[in-house]
Order: C-alpha cells, then sequence, then structure tokens
C-alpha cells in the first residue's frame, strides 16, 4: 500500500458541453473542506460571498488546472455549472452519498 502513497486518481466530467478533470481528493483535503464548511455555518452573517468562496475553494483544490484560477475568472462560468461540477467532486471524494435523492 505504501508504494500508492500521493498517487492521484482522476475522472473525467462534464462541464459547459465539454470535460473537465477532477482528482479524488485526499482526507487531508477532505478534512480541509469540512473545516471550511464548519467556520462558515458558524458565521454570525453566512452570507452568499461565503459560500461562493467555498465552492471556488473546493474547485481549486479538485478540478485539474483550477489551482491558479481567481476569484474573478470562476464568476465569469453559470454557477449552476459551478455548482454541478462541485457536487461531484464532493461525491467522488466521499463526501456525500451519490445515492441520495433518488
Amino acid at each position: 500500500m505504501k508504494h500508492l502513497v500521493g498517487k492521484t486518481i482522476i475522472q473525467k466530467v462534464p462541464f459547459m458541453e465539454t470535460e473537465v478533470d477532477i482528482r479524488k481528493l485526499s482526507v487531508k483535503e477532505v478534512l480541509a473542506i469540512q473545516d471550511m464548511v464548519k467556520k462558515s455555518t458558524k458565521s454570525k452573517n453566512p452570507s452568499d460571498d461565503a459560500q461562493l468562496d467555498l465552492l471556488r475553494e473546493i474547485l481549486r483544490m479538485a478540478v485539474v488546472g483550477a489551482s491558479e484560477m481567481t476569484n474573478e475568472e470562476f464568476d465569469t462560468f453559470p454557477l449552476g455549472e459551478l455548482t454541478a461540477v462541485s457536487e461531484t467532486i464532493m461525491s467522488f471524494s466521499g463526501l456525500t452519498d451519490p445515492t441520495a435523492g433518488n
């Protein structure tokens, strides 16, 4: 098993009538996301900005080639497309039940 440390698992997912590659998040990255979620929900004034910031960070962590994107660049995409990719990332990384809602 040790020889697999650092191995990256990639999946192609639909995005804006094309595809992007997403990485399966590591335990450390999942814990970081969970920490960000806790902080945003504990905020006295949870705002749409906090939710967008969380969405952008998830995408930066998992979408191949998105780590250097600015908030302004993310804001040029349709929100529904970004949300769909984020939900796929969360499911692919084991953060949600892929059968929920079915």
